[in-house]
């Protein structure tokens, strides 16, 4: 199909599931779609399994969309890029101790206790699969997703304290958790996939993991900059948009080219042009208007990726024992995440007080997301992708139905409880 057809085909279906969400559902968008794509998925794999030749051409559609391409090519750049620019940095510098440690410590703890978790669990299952694999899939389901959450935080008024480290984390765990799995990859393949063959050193592991992890927060730092600069030169809000898209555009090329990562990248520009406008508000013709279009551009590509998220089940491989996996993986995945938050919570409570509520939003509020999914579809193709595909997608759909629609009950209690003005704001 033409990419012209293509793209107008998913638009107008993305546009058809959120209007419906909006006059029916009326479940917050990024939800709404999630489940009307995959109420359409689920109609599409009946229609199929009675070789209809429309459903059929629908799901060789689909599975022609390379959805880890579409994510990591551009679309994810854009959605850190937005979230960084609406981060509170100077919040953000307060709590940089925190957000770190929960960034890399709670990333590296979920990717070990899943990892093991995922062989063990497997293994008992009958599933033939290394540690090395058990890890990979540690690595890919353990970067937060918090989009769908930060609205609603933002509506019940949780103190700025909660949300800015709810944002900081997730934000940079995206990027350590795609560094984590390139490792990993890289790993598996060098030993052949089978758990046994040369291995990667230590030193040179480190070393990927500085390239990458480094090299993408100083990429981002330097266009970032040099964004700001340009900003600084003009006076016309059209000509400051295209400056910020080039700039994003700009670091997710380089980063390819570079083989850093794209993500920090991502995160380090926005951060630093958010603050920066912050600082030199003169920089900026028109605050609110930037903000909105940012706003608004975040809102679009994240209700269009679930859609496509939902949209892209059909490419899975489903079996009994593949559902029971992801279903078990579900309570290993809360329990990772409890781990991974409590542990460095209890290193930093001599400095910061974190409330029960602080806790709480951070383990039922990291959601999983398409993230993880695009990873899961870089999986080299064997029976472990089919496998951790299902697994994927049964976290992910629980996260974001299940986790998205009951968190904000938690975050209103939580606003209710620590108001904004509480010493320390609940840290």
């Amino acid at each position: 199909m033409p990419i012209l057809d293509l793209a107008a085909l998913l638009v107008c279906v993305t546009a058809a599931l959120a209007f419906m969400n909006a006059r029916f559902l009326k479940l917050p968008a990024s939800i709404g779609v999630t489940v009307g794509g995959l109420i359409v998925s689920l109609l599409v794999l009946l229609l199929a399994s009675f070789h209809l030749p429309a459903a059929d051409a629908t799901v060789i559609l689909l599975r022609g969309i390379e959805f880890d391409d579409f994510l990591f090519q551009g679309v994810l750049s854009f959605l850190l890029f937005a979230g960084a620019l609406g981060v509170n940095t100077h919040s953000l510098w307060a709590l940089r101790g925190p957000v770190l440690t929960f960034a890399l410590l709670s990333t590296a703890i979920s990717i070990g206790v899943v990892g093991a978790g995922t062989f063990a669990l497997l293994n008992l299952l009958g599933f033939d699969i290394p540690l090395v694999y058990g890890l990979l899939f540690g690595a890919l389901i353990s970067p937060t997703d918090p989009v769908a959450v930060l609205g609603m935080l933002k509506q019940a008024r949780v103190p700025r304290k909660i949300e800015t480290l709810v944002a900081g984390e997730s934000l940079f765990n995206d990027g350590v958790g795609v560094v984590a799995f390139a490792v990993l990859a890289g790993i598996a393949a060098a030993s052949g996939g089978h758990g046994h063959g040369p291995e990667l050193s230590a030193l040179g592991v480190l070393g990927f993991f500085m390239q990458e992890a480094v090299g993408g927060l100083l990429l981002g730092g330097v266009v970032g900059y040099l964004g700001y600069l340009a900003l600084k030169a003009v006076d016309d809000f059209v000509t400051e948009v295209l400056l910020t898209l080039g700039v994003v555009l700009a670091l997710t090329a380089v980063a390819s080219h570079l083989h850093v990562s794209a993500p920090l990248a991502a995160v380090a520009a926005g951060l630093l042009m958010g603050s920066l406008t912050d600082r030199r508000p003169a920089a900026l013709s028109s605050r609110e208007k930037f903000d909105s279009f940012w706003h608004l551009t975040d809102e679009l590509l994240n209700i269009f990726l679930f859609a496509l998220l939902a949209l892209e089940i059909v490419v899975v491989r489903f079996s009994g024992p593949s559902l029971l996996a992801g279903l078990l993986a579900i309570g290993l995945v809360l329990l990772a995440r409890t781990v991974s938050v409590y542990l460095p919570a209890l290193l930093l409570d001599r400095r910061h007080d974190f409330s029960p509520y602080t806790r709480r939003l951070m383990i039922w509020g990291g959601l999983r997301g398409a993230i993880s999914v695009a990873l899961a579809f870089t999986v080299p193709a064997g029976p472990a992708r089919d496998l951790f595909l299902v697994m994927t997608y049964v976290v992910v759909v629980f996260s974001i139905i299940v986790q998205g629609l009951t968190v904000g009950r938690l975050a209103g209690r939580a606003g209710a409880a620590l108001p904004e003005s509480e010493p320390g704001g609940g840290h």
